[in-house]
């Protein structure tokens, strides 16, 4: 017996399993707040150069004739004053009045900020604009490489150590390297905060989400994979609401942290995962757990279940051990294994790209940001809705086609539309957005099935890795918005349509056996000729040729 056994005496989602689930849920919050909170924390803002006369307290706004007289219009071909150069005088402020302005310019080594809407951001308080935007792109990158660190570090120790102390460690760190971001004397220092919290949010989340996943029922474990994402949408639109009512990026980054400490009391309500107590040889705090559930759930899972489950996952098992040892190089060995994976790791590489990339710039949309950032949050709803519905419907490969070409599609579409016109341009993103949220919850789905069973976590850790490298580009994939505005959608569009082209070249997962060896990942999905596809020179005429043929086939 396997562990998943034990599950129609238990239930498959009981109230023991809702509770636990729903704990679990939470801490999805915070993690968005900290994944997109570089939003207004970095938010830009209108900005000049300072003139020689003026004070620090400077204000943004000028006369028209002075602006006229100190700076030269931008070279990009709008027309409007250039935000990073000046017109190069030290004259006093007397010199405008005689109304002749100087013939060259020079580069701004202080700026005046616009603070109507953001009263302070790292972006204004470091001065990350002009030749230094740069720095604010490699933040958000650096980000997502603790991102990166986070699942490989966190879940090889979740692995060794447990789920819960590693989530708990994770929890507690989130909290001060967070209030600690929002203490940072200087940008280096923000950066290696910001890093840490990155980790953090992997440790959080993927290690919350194993725990709730190794407690659901097969039946359910479909719909409570997409919920417990809905949880970290609930924390997408928070955000906003923060930071409309906080306009100081460093209150507005304890205000996100604090609500961690509240996650620390999970130690006493949330237990240890029994799949992984087993594996490791504790049985009896296995079941321990398990009568726990078992009497809240009201129910009774018999001792001889229980006896059969402890022994036949127990890490001694020969039968066990035969299945594990799958290595990275297995993924890419045999030549179809070796497409599927590529084309996966490419899906998982563009959808976090194209999420944040998107998340991440929804004030380059005209308009309100707040308004704009809570539209990005709440189309990932119906996102979610419609596979519940179609998933097993429709099945994995289809849903991930569709979204993605739609996806990239709107991205396209936007082209078309005047610059002036904005609710179309916010509806075609926001539809992008919602596809390619859809596209990003199918493949975790979708990827966990096509691996086999011995190398399927190693596939799902490096798709993983794959995805944050996508995360780590799309901010310098936004930067080039300074370049020219389209530019960013172009890319997004364009690489989302080549990978919901390259998904069909993926077998169907949705209610198939899934493979459990390397050798029957090979053979998954492969195609196997017709018999029209044989050569009509040889045809069967007696019984031992029909039986060699049969063979063959």
């Amino acid at each position: 017996m396997v562990f998943d056994d034990v599950f129609p005496y238990l239930g498959d989602f009981g109230r023991y399993q809702k509770r636990i689930y729903f704990l679990l849920c939470l801490p999805g919050i915070p993690v968005a707040f900290h994944k997109l909170v570089n939003v207004f924390i970095q938010a830009s803002a209108s900005h000049r150069c300072r003139l020689p006369f003026e004070a620090e307290n400077a204000t943004y706004h000028l006369p028209a004739h002075i602006l006229n007289l100190s700076y030269p219009r931008d070279p990009g071909g709008e027309n409007k004053w250039s935000s990073c150069e000046r017109l190069d005088t030290n004259f006093s402020a007397e010199y405008w009045d005689i109304g002749q302005p100087a013939n060259s310019s020079r580069l701004c080594d202080e700026w005046v900020f616009d603070t109507s809407l953001y009263h302070s951001s790292a972006v204004t308080e470091w001065n990350l604009v002009c030749d230094r935007a740069w720095l604010k792109a490699t933040a958000d990158a650096i980000f997502m490489l603790g991102d990166l660190l986070g699942s490989l570090v966190f879940g090889d120790l979740s692995d060794r150590f447990g789920r819960k102390p590693i989530f708990f460690f994770s929890l507690v760190l989130q909290v001060v390297t967070g209030l600690l971001t929002a203490l940072a004397p200087n940008y280096v220092s923000f950066m290696i905060a910001r890093m840490i919290v990155g980790a953090t949010t992997a440790g959080i989340f993927l290690v919350a989400y194993v725990i709730a996943m190794e407690m659901v029922g097969p039946s359910k474990r479909l719909v409570a994979g997409v919920i417990v994402q809905a949880f970290f949408t609930l924390g997408y639109i928070l955000t906003a609401a923060f930071a409309y009512f906080i306009r100081d990026w460093r209150l507005l980054q304890g205000a996100v942290s604090l609500p961690g400490i509240v996650f620390f009391s999970y130690w006493w309500f949330v237990p240890e995962s029994p799949r992984w107590l087993i594996t490791k040889g504790r049985s009896d705090t296995a079941r321990s757990v398990l009568h726990k559930a078992a009497k809240e759930n009201r129910v009774t899972v018999p001792e001889d279940v229980l006896d059969s489950v402890t022994r036949s996952t127990h890490p001694q098992d020969p039968e066990k051990k035969a299945l594990e040892g799958g290595s990275m190089l297995d993924l890419v060995r045999t030549p179809n294994l070796r497409q599927k994976s590529l084309v996966v790791f490419f899906i998982w590489f563009v959808n976090s790209c194209t999420y944040y990339g998107l998340s991440w710039n929804t004030s380059s949309l005209g308009g309100n940001d707040f308004i704009n950032f809570c539209l990005s949050g709440f189309v990932e709803f119906p996102a979610y809705v419609i596979l519940l519905f179609t998933l097993n419907r429709w099945g994995r490969k289809l849903v991930q086609c569709v979204s993605m070409l739609v996806g990239g599609a709107a991205l396209l579409f936007t082209l078309a539309v005047p610059s002036d016109v904005f609710w179309l341009t916010i509806t075609l993103v926001m539809t992008g957005k919602m596809a390619i949220t859809a596209s990003f919850a199918t493949i975790y789905v979708f990827s966990a099935e096509l691996f086999p069973t011995v190398i399927r976590n190693v596939g799902i850790g490096a798709s993983s890795t794959c995805a944050r490298v996508g995360g780590m580009s799309a901010p310098y994939i936004n930067l080039l918005i300074n370049t020219w505005q389209p530019l960013p959608a172009i890319i997004f569009g364009t690489i989302t349509v080549l990978a919901g082209l390259l998904a069909l070249l993926l077998p169907e997962t949705a209610h198939k056996t899934l493979p459990d060896s390397v050798t029957e990942g090979e053979e998954f999905g492969k195609k196997r000729p017709k018999p029209t596809d044989l050569s009509l020179d040889v045809i069967p005429t007696s019984g031992h040729q029909n039986a060699a043929y049969s063979t063959e086939q």
